[in-house]
C-alpha cells in the first residue's frame, strides 16, 4: 500500500514537472548559457557600462551575463585569448596589437572576434591647474601618472610621448590606474595623470570637485602627426564643463571602446547576445552618460580584429553591410 501511494505521488510530481514545463516554454529543456563580461575598475566608465549590457543581455534569453571587475584592457584581451573569460571591454588600439602580436605582446592572438564597437574613450591628460602644465613639454621634470604597468593606458601614454619626443626618463614617471592617480593628485603627490576613458570618467568628476584641474589640450599639428603615425588613434574632443573647472573644449586623441570574444564561442551564443544588446539598447542609454553613444550605426566602426559570426549575422540581418 506505501509502496502503491509512493509510486501515485511520483507520477503527480512529473505530470506536474512536465505541465510547469510546457507552460513556461520548455525553461527545464533550455539550460542557461552563463557568460562573464571582463570590465575594468569600479572607478572607470567599463564597469557601469559592462552591468548594463550584462543585465540588457540577461533579458528574456537563455543567457545569464555577470559583468566583472578586472585590471581593463590588456588583461582582459589576454582572458578572452586563454578562454578564461567569454566576453569583455578592449581598446581598439590593444586588440590591434594583440591580434598582430605587437608593443606588449610577445605572439599573435588570433583567436579574438568582436562584437560590437561602442564608443570613443579620450585620452584625458589631468592636471594640477597650479602646476602651469599646458602642453606636452611642459610634462618635462614634472610627477606624472602614466596608467598602470602594461595596461592600455600605458601602451597609449608611450605612443603619445614618441610623437612628442619625450621618454619616461625626461619625468618622474608613476604607474597608477584610474582609482590611484586621482588619490595620488588629492594627495599632492602627482602633477599631472593620464586617464583613457569615456567622459565623463567617475574618478575625474569626483576630482574635480575636490581640486582644481586642467586638461591639456593637444594642438592641431601634435593631432596630426599622431593619427598618422598611429591611425587607430582619432582627432576627438571633451566638450567644454564636462568637469568642473574645464571650461572650453579639449582637442584630445581618442580610441574605440569594444567588445571582444574568442572564436569558439558558439555563432548561436554570440547572436543572442548580440541581438538582445541592442533591442534593450535603451536600458543600456539609461546606465551612464558615455553608454547613449552606443549605437547599430557605429557598431562596426573601429574593429581592428574580425567579426564573430554569430554577431555578423546580426548585423546581415539589420541590414547593415558586413565585409
Amino acid at each position: 500500500m506505501i509502496m502503491k501511494n509512493r509510486i501515485k505521488l511520483f507520477v503527480i510530481a512529473m505530470f506536474v514537472i512536465t505541465a510547469t514545463a510546457a507552460a513556461s516554454g520548455s525553461a527545464f529543456a533550455a539550460a542557461k548559457t552563463f557568460l562573464s563580461i571582463a570590465t575594468g575598475g569600479t572607478s572607470g566608465t567599463y564597469y557601469p557600462i559592462g552591468g548594463a549590457i550584462a543585465q540588457a543581455v540577461s533579458k528574456g534569453t537563455n543567457i545569464q551575463a555577470t559583468a566583472e571587475t578586472s585590471n581593463a584592457s590588456v588583461a582582459n584581451v589576454n582572458l578572452v585569448a586563454t578562454k578564461d573569460i567569454e566576453v569583455a571591454f578592449v581598446q581598439n588600439d590593444i586588440t590591434f596589437w594583440a591580434y598582430t602580436g605587437k608593443v606588449m605582446f610577445k605572439s599573435p592572438l588570433r583567436n579574438l572576434r568582436a562584437i560590437a564597437a561602442l564608443y570613443p574613450e579620450h585620452v584625458q591628460v589631468i592636471t594640477a591647474k597650479n602646476s602651469n602644465i599646458a602642453t606636452m613639454d611642459d610634462l618635462k621634470g614634472k610627477r606624472v601618472g602614466v596608467g598602470a604597468p602594461g595596461s592600455g593606458v600605458e601602451g597609449d601614454v608611450r605612443a603619445i610621448l614618441q610623437v612628442a619626443g619625450l621618454k619616461y626618463s625626461d619625468m618622474r614617471t608613476d604607474f597608477l590606474d584610474f582609482g590611484a592617480t586621482t588619490s595620488r593628485f588629492k594627495d599632492n603627490q602627482i602633477d599631472a595623470g593620464f586617464v583613457v576613458a569615456g567622459f565623463p570618467t567617475a574618478s575625474v568628476m569626483d576630482l574635480a570637485t575636490t581640486k582644481d584641474i586642467s586638461l591639456i589640450d593637444f594642438t592641431p599639428d601634435f593631432m596630426e602627426k599622431l593619427t598618422k603615425e598611429f591611425p587607430y588613434f582619432i582627432n576627438s574632443k571633451i566638450p567644454a564643463n564636462t568637469y568642473r573647472g574645464v571650461d572650453k573644449d579639449i582637442t584630445t586623441p581618442a580610441v574605440m571602446a569594444i567588445l571582444v570574444t574568442h572564436d569558439e564561442i558558439p555563432d548561436d551564443v554570440i547572436y543572442e547576445f548580440t541581438k538582445a544588446m541592442f533591442t534593450n539598447i535603451a536600458d543600456i542609454h539609461a546606465a551612464h552618460a558615455k553608454s547613449k553613444e552606443i549605437t547599430l550605426k557605429t557598431a562596426l566602426d573601429g574593429l581592428t580584429v574580425p567579426l564573430h559570426p554569430g554577431a555578423a549575422k546580426f548585423y546581415k540581418e539589420q541590414g547593415i553591410k558586413v565585409d
